[in-house]
């Protein structure tokens, strides 16, 4: 928490680009510090990776992912964008590591 405001990274597959600029609005309105991808790998943002070497993207994706948890780290709680139910082995991971530091995790559909 933030002086008032409770702090939330948005986890989930980047594929859900609309449904993260959702939920961030939508939690920014609520009151909430909203933390969130820094690009979209799977839905956009496909010039990031234009150019690289296969070294190059699996070293950058690995500094992508623990980005991600430092992110949690920060944050009181996650809030999982799992379109239709969907979560892939990154968000898998990002869940567990917020459960065992004792994150509280919502998710945007019930599981």
């Amino acid at each position: 928490m933030v002086d008032k405001y409770p702090v939330i990274t948005l986890c989930g597959s980047t594929r859900f680009k609309d449904a993260f600029t959702e939920a961030q609005k939508r939690l920014t309105l609520a009151g909430n510090i909203v933390i969130s991808v820094g690009l979209y790998g799977h839905s956009g943002d496909s010039e990031v990776w234009d150019g690289m070497d296969e070294g190059t993207i699996s070293k950058t994706k690995e500094m992508l992912d623990d980005m991600h948890k430092r992110k949690i780290d920060m944050a009181d709680s996650i809030y999982v964008i799992n379109v239709g139910g969907y979560i892939g082995d990154s968000t898998k991971s990002e869940i567990e590591y917020a459960i065992a530091r004792g994150k509280k995790v919502e998710y945007l559909e019930q599981i």
